[in-house]
């Protein structure tokens, strides 16, 4: 393991960078329950609004040309500034969300790389490719071909991305960086994953050694170790180098706030494994986390769902363990993240899980199924802890209303928008998390558990309309996601209000409705009792009658 040195105060910075990233899970067919590829996603940043973005495919006149509008800024996404404009595809595909018509799946993950390589001369960021990738590629292969060519011949315009792209089929990791300022093109690297293992990547390069004679498995730019050596940032032989170490080189913000998302998914999805904590921890000498693990039982929906629900719980990093969580044993912190007290400098930790989420999904890519069928966005808004995933097929005509283009806004709440509602149960729940968590989770439970059982019925019916009419079972698919959607928000309301009536002023009525004062918990009260003990202690005074128990 190799960390640059910096000094502090630029580890904490790298540190605040990350507070408005990612996460990604890639699951390959041998390691999924049903053969399903799958990939998570979610999308953080404290000013993302969640929604799923929705645009037809269709046919292009000759010499039409594509806006190339910023995605992401830095600060917010979808600006819709105008970076330049390239020539349309004569065919496009509908996509939804992150997947497109065909299951093809793209999410990613900022690592940011080398300063020296930010600001690059292009027009295209990483947000944009992606929906490109989506609009013009069937397959993952195709994706990879479609984005390196588009950053190459118009420049690429971000920072370090990582990439995870997979189609019914294959599931790779594509890491890319620009050249720097006033440097067109980029740098690049994808990797295919082994069938039957998973992989993960959230905010830090990760593809080290790869193939460099194998293109069914490995593929890169031509440049990518030639500048390299020319820049004197690699010096050793060919087969040696590292993409990760060279344009990504790790720090301790890198590992703390973002290797360690990946060794938490890696630790729960294969505890066999038993990954040491020590290299996220950045202990000296400590292994790096390999690129890909094999689980310890095959994943289905419902677990990568969950692997996505996570703030460190039983490990060191658990949040729920210090007073920071108080007494309700909240696992968030609010940013920012680095701090510093009588001149030494700290750190919260960055979870999986994390309140600033504007959306999240689980896709499902089932490449047994007629595309419109086989191909589901589970998708969610909000923290990922507190939300409920519904399942949308890549077939349908229009969103469901509540996540549409348009229903909402950042600047404004409101009810018909699934973002507002969900925020308005997650941030009255983050007030008494241990106890309102369980009222969430319980309304949580019922609807994913509803949906997932009911999945198969729901293909079935699809799958016997597409073969009378492939436009009826869109059409069915489409008002399947609407009607779940619109019950879903419905009852997501009601619950925002039981929380309210329930825990109103800090009362907890019990199950007859019985208004009820619960202590405190112990732990809680020792803590104010060390800290204001002195002032708050009930004293014998001579004279004063004793006060009543």
């Amino acid at each position: 393991m190799r960390l640059r040195p910096l000094a502090v105060l630029a580890t904490l910075l790298t540190v605040s960078a990350a507070l408005d990233a990612c996460t990604n899970l890639l699951v390959t067919k041998g390691a999924s329950k049903d053969g399903s590829t799958m990939i998570t996603y979610a999308a953080d940043s404290h000013t993302l609004y969640g929604e799923l973005y929705f645009k037809r495919g269709g046919r292009h006149l000759p010499g039409e040309m594509r806006d190339i509008r910023e995605w992401d800024s830095g600060t917010t996404f979808d600006t819709g500034k105008l970076l330049g404009k390239i020539p349309e595809a004569p065919v496009t595909y509908t996509r939804v969300g992150n997947m497109n018509e065909h299951q093809l799946t793209i999410a990613e993950t900022t690592f940011g790389g080398r300063k020296e390589l930010h600001v690059p001369s292009g027009i295209v960021d990483y947000g944009s490719l992606i929906y490109i990738g989506l609009e013009r590629a069937k397959t993952a292969r195709e994706a990879i071909e479609v984005m390196t060519s588009i950053a190459e011949t118009y420049g690429y315009a971000s920072e370090g991305e990582s990439f995870s792209i997979a189609d019914p089929n294959e599931v790779w990791i594509l890491e890319m960086i620009g050249k720097g300022k006033g440097q067109k093109g980029a740098l690049w690297v994808a990797y295919k994953l082994p069938d039957g293992t998973i992989s993960a990547h959230a905010n830090q390069a990760r593809i080290r050694q790869f193939p460099q004679n194998d293109p069914k498995t490995a593929l890169f730019s031509k440049d990518l170790i030639p500048f390299a050596r020319e820049k004197g940032w690699f010096k050793g032989a060919d087969k040696d180098f590292s993409f990760a170490d060279t344009y990504a080189p790790l720090t301790f913000g890198a590992l703390r706030a973002c290797e360690a998302r990946v060794w938490s998914l890696f630790r729960r999805a294969a505890p066999s494994l038993n990954i040491p904590i020590d290299y996220v921890k950045a202990e000296k000498g400590a292994k790096p986390m390999p690129l890909f693990i094999k689980p310890d039982q095959k994943l289905d929906v419902r677990d990568a769902m969950q692997l996505m629900r996570d703030h460190y719980e039983g490990t060191e990093f658990d949040m729920t363990k210090d007073v920071g969580a108080g007494p309700y044993k909240l696992p968030y912190r609010w940013r920012p993240m680095g701090f510093k007290i009588d001149g030494q400098d700290y750190i919260h930790e960055r979870a999986i899980s994390t309140q600033q989420t504007g959306f999240s999904f689980v896709s499902q890519a089932r490449g047994w199924m007629p595309d419109p069928v086989g191909g589901v966005l589970w998708f969610g808004v909000d923290d990922t802890f507190t939300t409920v995933y519904v399942p949308i097929s890549c077939g349908i005509k229009e969103p469901p209303k509540a996540f549409a283009i348009g229903t909402g806004n950042f600047d404004s709440f409101s009810w018909d928008s699934a973002f507002w509602t969900f925020n308005f149960v997650s941030n009255y729940t983050y007030t008494r998390w241990s106890d309102m968590i369980v009222d969430v989770q319980k309304v949580q439970r019922e609807f994913e558990g509803r949906f997932l059982a009911d999945q198969a019925e729901v293909d079935q019916t699809a799958l016997g309309l597409y073969k009378q009419d492939p436009g009826a079972a869109r059409e069915y698919l489409t008002k399947y996601a609407a009607r779940q959607t619109d019950e879903l928000m419905g009852r997501w309301k009601k619950l925002g209000e039981f929380l309210i009536w329930k825990y109103m002023d800090g009362n907890v009525r019990n199950e007859k409705g019985e208004v009820t004062h619960p202590k405190a918990p112990e732990d809680w009260l020792r803590c104010i009792v060390k800290d204001h003990g002195d002032v708050i202690k009930v004293k014998k005074v001579e004279g004063l009658a004793p006060d009543e128990e």
